[in-house]
């Protein structure tokens, strides 16, 4: 009966707590992930055609892009935070990198 009264119940309690630039990171990857799609979109939309607008939401795209990026590899660095946020913005910035590529991709094989 001793034994049960000093059970684990579940609850961990601990002071770390989620990295900023973790978390900034993630939300760079987004809005660059947002912005190839919308260009994308509209682009299809207009029958494949492009004008220098989408030209200029893909270049902000790689600026969050790259910020995103560097926040994310440089939220690894930190001690005592969760990591969520950290991997989660790495991978979505990977992800808009890979989509990024894919485009210039397409649009250098397709006349």
């Amino acid at each position: 009966m001793v034994c049960g009264m000093f059970r684990n119940k579940g609850f961990i309690f601990t002071n770390k707590e989620y990295s900023k630039t973790g978390i900034m990171s993630t939300v760079f990857g987004v809005l660059s992930f947002a912005t190839l799609g919308t260009a994308v979109y509209l682009s299809y939309q207009n029958g494949g055609a492009s004008s220098a607008r989408y030209g200029a939401a893909a270049f902000l795209a790689v600026i969050f892009w790259a910020a995103g990026m560097m926040l994310g590899i440089y939220s690894t660095t930190e001690k005592e935070k969760f990591r969520l946020f950290t991997v989660l913005g790495i991978f979505v910035n990977l992800l808009a990198f890979g989509m990024l590529s894919l485009i210039l991709f397409a649009g250098a094989y397709v006349e």
